[in-house]
């Protein structure tokens, strides 16, 4: 007689488990995460007091579907007391945005946004672009949506008002005026065509007018025009009219600059099937800096009230809060949002949902860009999801593909090699999952793109095995594309296959016998390879896919060699950044000058200690 081995039991998931916390907690306020049996955290939430919030929990038949999905995988709980609300709010934004749970809202696109800085810190200050903390001297403005929107106020702006953008390591180097003097974008600083009064009038008006105060500078600017037509000064005169047209450009490009909002977010909600786009629109000085959308993740059954919450606390996670933030829609606590963003920007926000005048037109305007962009992108989906239907049937693919992962490389004669990996998948290009490889092999032949794939592979997989064995975060690709044909497929397939990887299918993409593209002819494992007719969308996609491959190889292969270009042993030299490096190179003229110096020249160096001193002097002079 046989008897088995029963199972190992599955842990408890459920009510159960849930209820059996209720007698540990109290009424604190803090957040709490729920965990499934394989510890991942599947949610995170605040409460006001943690006994009642669970419990709410543990009685069934009061939740929508997804909150009932997500109670059934429940096999533990976390807790962590706070000691209010409103820092439970915060801790709660910052968890879900580092833990991606799998149940909450989550605002997956979440950058810093560029301003524009006018320095001081210099005679004549530079105006330029600016993105993260704000630690450097002088008057920032913004934020701008996109460096897009940066970019074209600064062409208008050195137009309008003649300031430099150089660094101050070219400014002190000028002998002379560059090109932006000689089209009129400077007014010379560097040669001393301009007095520091007058240029300082210059930056005085142009912060006027990126503080709002545009109409004063214009009118002062024509009255200035007038004075030289009137004295006979034409060239004067057409200069200071061109600069008028500069700042008009700058307003044209603004759209809508309200009068009666000096400083907000207007942050419009829209959802449909199951998505959502959130339009934030940027105003600043009564005027408009640019719009970006968002596509939070969401769920069928979430409300507009619950996401708006939850982008709110995510997206001024990083960033500080305007003096009011205008919504298409309420959140779940006003009070406890306004609390936690004024305790952020260190003063009073103010949180409206306007139903009528000024504020209620940008409302509107705001949501009809939502709609309109959920519309796009869910036409785009539609598309993209197609494609890769039909990759999927090109290719053999049991189901359409989730995650492409396309791999390149690119050097110059074995130099600077780097290894590319882009990501796409029913959403597109997945940029944020795109990685850069420095070949690093030192046995590898200069030129060897086998040696340079198996590289760039073994790593990744061995990274994969590390991260996600059990292949369930969804980083494992469905589908590998190679740059070439049978014999780097071959290639491939035995690293996959030495890393226990036998089951994800690669296709390699060669283009055919007159390199045309056009004639790709696709490569895979046993079997003889193939090409798509030459009007067939997938090849399109496929081609398109292999483009943003190579064009990001190629863009970190430029990098790589730029920064290598202007290397120095300085580099090398702990405790020498960039100031320092700077410093020594403005006063002897050459890394190699440095490397011949003596200890006491190298003291006399602006901004060297003697201790440094002695460790430049001792990184060039070993064994004394």
């Amino acid at each position: 007689m046989t008897t088995e081995t029963p199972n190992e039991a599955a842990p408890p998931t459920g009510y159960a488990v849930i209820q059996g916390y209720l007698k540990t907690l109290d009424g604190s306020p803090g957040v709490y995460r729920m965990l499934d049996a394989q510890a991942r955290v599947l949610y995170v939430g605040k409460a006001r007091n943690l006994k009642a919030r669970v419990s709410n929990y543990s009685r069934p038949g009061q939740h929508t579907p997804r909150i009932e999905r997500m109670i059934r995988d429940t096999a533990s709980m976390m807790f962590l007391t706070t000691r209010t609300e409103t820092e439970a709010l915060l801790l709660e934004q910052n968890l879900i945005k580092q833990l991606k749970p799998k149940y909450n809202v989550l605002l997956r696109d979440d950058k810093s946004f560029p301003n524009i800085l006018v320095s001081k810190g210099h005679t004549f200050p530079q105006i330029k672009k600016h993105r993260g903390a704000k630690t450097e001297k002088g008057a920032y403005f913004g934020p701008f949506a996109s460096a897009g929107a940066v970019n074209r106020t600064l062409n208008q702006l050195q137009k309008a008002f003649l300031l430099r953008n150089c660094t101050d390591s070219v400014f002190e180097g000028r002998t002379r005026p560059c090109l932006l003097f000689q089209i009129k974008r400077c007014s010379g600083p560097c040669v001393g065509l301009i007095s520091e009064a007058a240029y300082g009038e210059a930056v005085a008006d142009a912060e006027r007018f990126l503080s709002g105060r545009s109409t004063k500078v214009q009118e002062e600017l024509a009255e200035q025009m007038r004075a030289a037509s009137d004295a006979m000064e034409f060239e004067r005169a057409a200069g200071l009219r061109d600069r008028i047209r500069a700042l008009t450009a700058v307003q044209s490009t603004q759209g809508i600059n309200p009068r009666g909002v000096a400083e907000a977010d207007v942050i419009a909600l829209h959802m449909e099937q199951g998505q959502a786009c959130v339009q934030v629109f940027f105003i600043r000085a009564n005027q408009n800096w640019g719009n970006k959308d968002f596509y939070p993740r969401v769920g069928a059954d979430v409300s507009a009230a619950e996401v708006m919450e939850a982008f709110l606390g995510q997206f001024y996670d990083n960033k500080e809060p305007p003096r009011q933030v205008i919504l298409s829609d309420e959140v779940e606590n006003p009070d406890l949002m306004a609390e936690a963003l004024g305790q952020k920007a260190g003063r009073k926000v103010e949180i409206l949902v306007p139903q009528r005048g000024e504020k209620a037109e940008l409302i509107q305007g705001a949501l009809r860009n939502a709609r309109e962009s959920l519309a796009r992108r869910m036409s785009e989906s539609a598309t993209q999801g197609r494609l890769l239907a039909g990759l999927a049937e090109a290719f053999g693919l049991d189901a359409p593909p989730q995650r492409i992962e396309v791999y390149d490389n690119s050097h110059i004669m074995g130099t600077n090699a780097v290894g590319a990996m882009i990501v796409a998948g029913p959403e597109g290009f997945i940029k944020n999952s795109y990685r850069k490889y420095n070949i690093r092999g030192d046995e590898l032949t200069p030129g060897d793109d086998f040696g340079m794939m198996k590289e760039v592979l073994n790593r990744r997989f061995s990274r994969l095995m590390k991260e996600d064995p059990d292949r369930d975060k969804g980083l494992w690709p469905d589908l590998l594309l190679i740059d070439g044909g049978a014999g780097q497929v071959s290639a491939v397939a035995q690293i996959m296959a030495e890393h226990g990887v036998e089951d994800i299918p690669m296709v390699g993409v060669a283009k055919g016998v007159d390199r045309d593209a056009g004639k790709e002819e696709f490569h895979r494992m046993g079997e003889r390879p193939f090409a798509l007719r030459h009007n067939d969308p997938v090849l399109y996609f496929v081609q398109r896919l292999r483009d943003e491959a190579h064009r990001f190889a190629i863009g970190t292969h430029r990098a790589k060699r730029a920064k290598a270009v202007g290397a120095t042993p300085l580099d090398d030299i702990p405790g020498v950044g960039a100031t320092r490096k700077r410093a020594l190179l403005a006063h002897f003229g050459s890394a190699k000058a440095v490397s011949r110096a003596d200890l006491a020249d190298l003291k006399a160096v602006d901004g060297i200690s003697d201790a440094m001193a002695e460790t430049i002097y001792g990184f060039f002079h070993e064994g004394g």
